[in-house]
């Protein structure tokens, strides 16, 4: 898949976001890679039989006081090869992954933790059933 299909599909992702999510983003910037560097997945703790999907890079909005200003925006990178590999081969699948991928990393922005959005998560999929 090109580049640019695969940002599409992060765009879709993110513009599927409800209004007021989209709205309370603030100083972030969200970027495509191929694939994660070895380093980068080390430092966040992944395991070498465990994959990085996407990666939060910031400042959480719920951690932000009246002393942040002039900073660089946060970091949300999404990476293209893994979800390609993970995702089980059609178009829907892979956008279901990556709208997942997307949401979980901009949950983080807010300052929800892995486990809060894991939960999360199983709540949105038992309603979507």
């Amino acid at each position: 898949m090109t580049k640019n299909v695969f940002e599409r599909l992060v765009v879709n992702a993110v513009a599927m976001l409800p209004v007021r999510v989209r709205e309370a983003m603030k100083n972030v910037a969200i970027v495509i890679e191929q694939k994660p560097r070895r380093k980068k997945s080390s430092e966040t703790g992944i395991k070498r039989h465990e994959v990085l999907l996407g990666l939060y890079e910031g400042i959480p909005l719920t951690g932000r006081d009246s002393g942040y200003f002039g900073v660089l925006p946060d970091k949300i990178t999404i990476f293209q090869k893994p979800i390609e590999v993970l995702s089980e081969g059609d178009e829907e699948s892979l956008a279901a992954l990556v709208r997942e991928v997307v949401w979980h990393e901009i949950g983080h922005h807010f300052g929800l933790s892995d486990s809060e959005l894991d939960i999360l998560e199983k709540k949105r999929k038992k309603l979507a059933c």
